[in-house]
């Protein structure tokens, strides 16, 4: 069995993360992504959970599928939010029978309509607490570099975080766009006397107006400086995507500099962006 908190050990790692596809093409597009990436040898791949546990069924076959019928290893993510306890034990069960023994333990996102949440839990450090009674799984958590979108100040979301990737093997970050804002996060953290592993997430920008709705959605900036070199391309989707790798390649090249643990990309479902950047870096052969 292949546990993410090892492969940490003799990182760095290199990962991607797919989301379950609503639509049979969407569905076709997510295996051609899968074919066209596993070339690369990633140390794991992960699967999205929807908001509330709806993806539940999606996620749990597309992550036994990849861990059974490929040489990759999965990585399930799994939301508190909206669940009971009884159901999150037996989708970890679910998992141990096959074979997947890593897991990314969330809080997920409250009700869109604004209602209170529902379930057994809370944080998702319940949910890690959890993942550990169940099984000898190897647990990961999110950290967000510029800070939960929820917390009400900094150092209140460092001091959180601190306890939470203490609990944890692992931490995978919300997408940025600085190497400062990560690499300040690790400072902070240390001094608070965490030093579990925080894999920085990548997601390059491939559609300007896609990435400028998802950061305002995740509380990542979109730094005005970089925003001009993107609307300064106009309509032309090549030059945007081209330019994309560039950023994107350049930030991971600072990231890897300064000796982070891994790199974690957001493929959403597409390989073409993260296989260039993938050739850049070196990795593509490895």
């Amino acid at each position: 069995m292949t546990y993410i908190r090892d492969l940490l050990a003799a990182g760095p790692t290199v990962s991607f993360e797919f989301f379950p596809p609503k639509t049979d093409e969407a569905e076709r597009q997510l295996e051609k992504a899968i074919r066209e990436l596993e070339p690369l040898n990633p140390s794991f791949v992960s699967v999205t959970y929807g908001a509330g546990g709806s993806t539940r069924e999606r996620t749990r076959d597309i992550v036994l599928g990849i861990e059974a019928e490929t040489p990759l290893t999965a990585m399930a993510h799994l939301t508190c939010m909206g669940h009971t306890r009884t159901e999150v034990v037996s989708l970890l069960e679910e998992y141990q029978q096959g074979d997947v023994q890593n897991i990314l333990a969330l809080a997920g996102d409250p009700p869109a309509d604004g209602a209170a949440p529902t379930g057994d839990f809370t944080y998702a450090l319940e949910l890690v607490e959890l993942v550990r009674e169940v099984g000898s799984f190897s647990v990961g958590v999110a950290a967000h570099p510029e800070g939960h979108p929820r917390s009400p100040d900094s150092a209140t979301d460092r001091r959180h975080l601190a306890i939470k990737l203490t609990a944890a093997d692992f931490g995978v970050t919300q997408f940025f766009f600085r190497a400062d804002d990560h690499l300040r996060m690790v400072d902070e953290l240390a001094t608070l006397g965490c030093n579990t592993p925080v894999i920085p997430g990548i997601m390059p920008v491939t559609n300007l107006r896609q990435i400028k709705r998802f950061a305002e959605l995740s509380g990542a900036a979109f730094p005005p400086e970089l925003a001009a070199r993107f609307e300064a391309l106009g309509d032309d989707a090549s030059a945007v995507r081209a330019l994309g790798v560039e950023v994107a390649t350049e930030l991971c090249q600072q990231l890897l500099d300064e000796g982070v643990p891994g790199l974690h990309f957001y493929t959403l479902n597409r390989s073409t962006a993260t296989r260039e950047i993938a050739t850049n870096l070196g990795l593509a052969s490895s």
